[in-house]
């Protein structure tokens, strides 16, 4: 394969994860399938460790450090989910981690990072790049850099979430993910065409951020502004050579839903089917309820990406 990572690879990485990362529920809803007019299975990675599918990736990676490189440490840099999955991942594996955040990260994913025992650096998003001073830190102290999305162990561990859904529910006629930098996207894509083939594989950003479907359509990085959306883990402002390429080779489509579509399907994950959704982990939902003609009949799942729902902001977006 072109771009280097394979369902070898995703295979590899569920063996490595097997016993420390949740293998995550799959719910259903009646309700939900009426609404939609599919067969719908939603992937609880809200559910697992740290609330979000990022610590597949997370300990997949620093579970392939050689002793010399868990001693020196991994620098990552996110706006939340990535920044708790490798704190985490670290704490368990002895592996020193250093985060850099936004300084507008939601409070309560800052707190869960220091609270896994990761130091937290903070940064302007507008004013500074986020992957020059993580390159400094790491040039300073002999450590490895660990992007959210742009690394193959990332992005193998990512589609490891996708092999345990097809493997507990069959093959899928549309599988719609959460796209931020197209690391679970990726992942997911080579997990169910080889699992599912003839599978539609859809990525999901929100209206205001739609990096990867520009990248999409243009077959090329095209890079956007900081994107003003509620879905703070998908305010990514373009894809990585890796997964454009890979976007390219296995997804089918990308669409976007707008903030308050987001809105409408966390109400209804919250509601009705009482799961605790952050406004990104909703996306793919957001999209089958606006497409329902598209699926009409089919069986469809669906990545549930993140839990980590910062309640204040939440319960404000609900009540409006």
């Amino acid at each position: 394969m072109s771009a280097g990572v394979t369902y070898a690879d995703i295979e590899a990485a569920a063996a490595r994860i097997e016993g420390v990362a949740h293998r995550t529920p799959v719910a259903t809803s009646t309700q939900f399938d009426e609404l939609a007019g599919c067969q719908a299975y939603f992937k609880c990675e809200n559910l697992q460790r740290m609330g979000a599918f990022k610590f597949r990736g997370a300990y997949n990676s620093l579970a392939k450090l050689t002793p010399e490189q868990r001693k020196k440490g991994v620098v990552a840099f996110s706006s939340g989910n990535h920044a708790q999955a490798v704190a985490l991942a670290g704490k368990l594996l002895g592996v020193p981690a250093t985060i850099v955040m936004p300084k507008d990260a939601p409070s309560v994913k800052v707190a869960a990072t220091r609270g896994y025992g990761a130091e937290v650096m903070l940064y302007d998003r507008a004013e500074e790049s986020r992957e020059k001073i993580a390159a400094r830190l790491a040039a300073e102290r002999g450590s490895m850099v660990l992007p959210p999305f742009d690394h193959p162990d990332v992005i193998a561990g990512q589609g490891t979430s996708a092999k345990e859904l097809i493997e507990e529910v069959g093959a899928l006629d549309y599988l719609f993910v959460c796209t931020g930098g197209a690391g679970l996207l990726s992942g997911c894509a080579i997990a169910a065409r080889h699992l599912s083939p003839g599978i539609k594989v859809i990525g999901v950003e929100p209206e205001a951020g739609n990096d990867v479907q520009q990248s999409f359509r243009a077959k090329k990085i095209v890079s956007i502004g900081v994107p003003d959306t509620i879905a703070d883990g998908a305010r990514t402002q373009a894809p990585s050579a890796l997964t454009l390429s890979l976007v390219l080779e296995h997804v089918h489509d990308i669409v976007t839903v707008s903030d308050a579509q987001l809105v409408d399907a966390m109400r209804f994950l919250w509601e009705r089917m009482k799961m605790i959704v952050e406004p990104t982990g909703a996306l793919a939902t957001a999209a089958v309820l606006d497409h329902p003609g598209d699926v009409r009949g089919k069986r469809v799942g669906i990545i549930l990406s993140g839990g980590n729902a910062d309640l204040p902001a939440v319960s404000k977006l609900l009540a409006a």
